[in-house]
């Protein structure tokens, strides 16, 4: 019996770091609170509707899992304000059941015959992830820097394995000449983990690659779905790009991807019909910080930010290429939890090392997840004044992420030729300044109110049944306190999805949405940030709007 007790034990430890770990795959890994909190602010609904009735809250870290450094989050214990235990698991690592979108026998039925029509009929679609959502590597070792652990993945808690996964810096050097050897390398369907010498497979984008192969969207990569496509299997693609990097250079490839495939497809076709074809278009569908990447370049194409800092002119250059782009879980205007993933670095499970704060620091796409300053996501004890955290000063006043102290022996170790630690500080400090000041530039990017031309459309699909930290309050020792949540994904608020700016200063609310992304439709789930796409409703709703739905 005690034997068995062991095993037993053993297989719900890893159940759990399994599921936990499928539930990092997001914008915003981090995971910091308990499902107690303050009252939610004034902008929060005042009747909670129906679908917060569910009991749900947040795993409560054990006081070992929480980090030392002065910026520390901590909790006020009061009642949840969602109702329900605060004693339940947290919603991302609770099993779902075991029919998912991919197996359901009537969305075949449905679209099945669409499926293996003429190709010509539908546009083909680009498939991108958000961060964490494409594998990294090595080419110069063959490592896996991303998408593995244990076997050849490197780990990050050695100098080796530090360098691999953070970027370089270097004072005086724009972000994007500093560069290192890392490239992806595919996107992550499965995630492959192994644990005590045990291989494990987590799903990330697979529930999402199946559903689109249920409507015929069929790929060399990923073969999930028994459905008979007949010859139409070259209609989607996926676009892996180095999630630790800029999103404009990000989009920058999108765009070379794109003209890649549009030569293939049209190549295809011209073999099928003959030379009398339509230029090829393609319908984008991109979850979480994807969406910001292919926002960027529909409205931007491959142009770059303005080197001065100031605010571009929508040309929506990209739209040429692109009929319909579907958002799934972005943060068009941010997630709070980037804040806590930047300040404290990133521990997946108990079972895998830690991300540091000074490694996460170095990578420029995690500073354009952060939410806009204007819709006072920290406000400062006391006084409750917002906080600019865009401002290089403030990071540094409250010894944030790589101007932690406490993250000094971190940053020897990305700085192996810089002896001195206050030289280690000022190469910091600059880094922080250049990411924080092209994350203020490409929000302002993303924030011009511009209609896209006619022919092309943007599709919102988000979560709002999952309570979502949307303001922390900082003491004069950096230490953050939830003050708010709103409706979301449990990542990705229900405004922030919206880019609603009715809850920015100075905006007086309204009952209509205020936003300058111009939707042409959006939808809502009950599902978190990663379970949208394995919600039934899900497949049903973007498959009917990808195949059948009027143009």
């Amino acid at each position: 019996m005690p034997r068995m007790a062991v095993r037993i034990g053993w297989v719900c430890a890893l159940s759990a770091f399994a599921a936990n770990l499928c539930g990092c795959l997001s914008n915003a890994p981090f995971q910091p609170m308990s499902g107690s909190a303050v009252l939610p602010s004034e902008h929060f609904l005042s009747s909670r509707p129906a679908a917060f009735d569910t009991p749900m809250s947040y795993i409560v870290p054990s006081p070992t899992d929480q980090p030392s450094n002065p910026a520390s989050i901590s909790v006020v214990p009061v009642s949840a304000p969602f109702g329900g235990s605060n004693t339940t698991a947290d919603p991302e690592t609770v099993p779902g059941e075991t029919r998912n979108a991919a197996t359901v026998r009537d969305l075949r039925h449905i679209y099945g015959r669409t499926a293996q029509s003429d190709d010509r009929d539908r546009n083909p679609i680009i498939v991108i992830p958000g961060v964490l959502g494409s594998r990294l590597v090595d080419p110069q070792s063959g490592r896996v820097v991303w998408g593995e652990f244990g076997g050849d993945g490197i780990n990050p808690s050695t100098s080796g394995g530090a360098q691999l996964i953070a970027l370089p810096m270097s004072p005086g050097q724009p972000l994007v000449s500093l560069t290192d050897g890392v490239t992806p390398s595919g996107t992550l369907d499965a995630l492959e983990i192994r644990v005590l010498g045990i291989p494990f497979q987590i799903n990330a984008y697979r529930d999402l690659l199946t559903a689109l192969g249920v409507g015929g969207y069929h790929d060399s990569q990923t073969k999930l779905s028994n459905i008979d496509y007949r010859d139409q299997n070259y209609s989607s693609f996926q676009f892996a790009y180095d999630w630790r990097r800029d999103n404009v250079e990000n989009a920058q490839s999108l765009h070379r991807f794109i003209l890649e495939k549009k030569a293939y497809v049209e190549s295809e076709r011209r073999q099928r019909y003959g030379n009398n074809i339509e230029p090829v278009r393609f319908d984008i569908v991109a979850h979480s910080m994807g969406g910001l990447v292919a926002r960027y370049y529909l409205q931007y194409g491959d142009a770059d930010l303005p080197a001065d800092g100031s605010t571009p002119v929508a040309t929506w250059a990209g739209a040429q290429h692109v009929e319909r782009l579907v958002l799934i879980a972005t943060p068009n205007a941010g997630s709070l939890d980037t804040i806590a993933n930047l300040i404290h670095g990133e521990t997946l499970s108990r079972f895998l090392p830690h991300y540091q704060a000074a490694i996460l620091g170095t990578m420029p796409a995690l500073y354009q997840l952060l939410p806009r300053s204007r819709q006072n996501p920290v406000i400062a004890e006391g006084d409750r004044r917002g906080i600019e955290i865009m401002d290089p000063q403030a990071w540094k006043l409250f010894r944030w992420g790589l101007l932690d102290p406490r993250q000094h022996h971190v940053l020897k170790e990305l700085l192996p030729g810089v002896d001195d630690p206050n030289l280690r500080q000022q190469i910091a400090y600059d880094h922080v300044a250049k990411c924080l000041k092209r994350a203020q530039t490409f929000h302002a990017a993303l924030d011009v109110t511009s209609q896209p031309p006619s022919g092309t459309t943007i599709h919102l699909i988000a979560g709002d049944a999952n309570p979502t930290i949307t303001q922390y309050r900082v003491d004069n020792r950096g230490a953050l306190t939830v003050t708010a949540w709103q409706p979301g994904d449990g990542r990705v608020s229900r405004a922030s999805a919206l880019m609603d700016e009715r809850y920015s200063t100075g905006v007086k609310w309204t009952p209509r949405l205020i936003t300058p992304v111009k939707w042409s439709s959006v939808n809502f789930l009950a599902a978190d940030h990663l379970g949208l796409t394995s919600d039934p409703g899900f497949t049903d709703n973007i498959l009917y709007l990808l195949l059948e739905s009027p143009r």
